[in-house]
């Protein structure tokens, strides 16, 4: 699978999908299973593999840049959460 090309509004590197996934977490949530719901309504796709994009954004150096304070913010809890494994 190749990364999609950038284009003219795309000068971060990162695709649409890619910020939308982002901006989901930067939402907050009212209640258990609403960013779930949120996550199959608005990207169209299942729990598990928001998870794993989000997880592979956290790594990318295009989704720092992009938006610096929900990736260091998500590291820190993951990094977190690995120190008490």
């Amino acid at each position: 699978m190749t990364a999609p090309t950038p284009g003219p509004d795309d000068t971060d590197g990162l695709s649409d999908r890619d910020r939308a996934v982002l901006a989901v977490e930067r939402q907050s949530w009212s209640g258990p299973g609403a960013k779930e719901r949120a996550i199959r309504e608005q990207l169209g796709i299942s729990p598990t593999r928001y998870y794993q994009l989000l997880n592979a954004l956290l790594d990318d150096r295009r989704a720092l840049a992009a938006d610096p304070v929900t990736v260091n913010r998500l590291r820190r809890v993951r990094d977190a959460r690995r120190e008490r494994r």
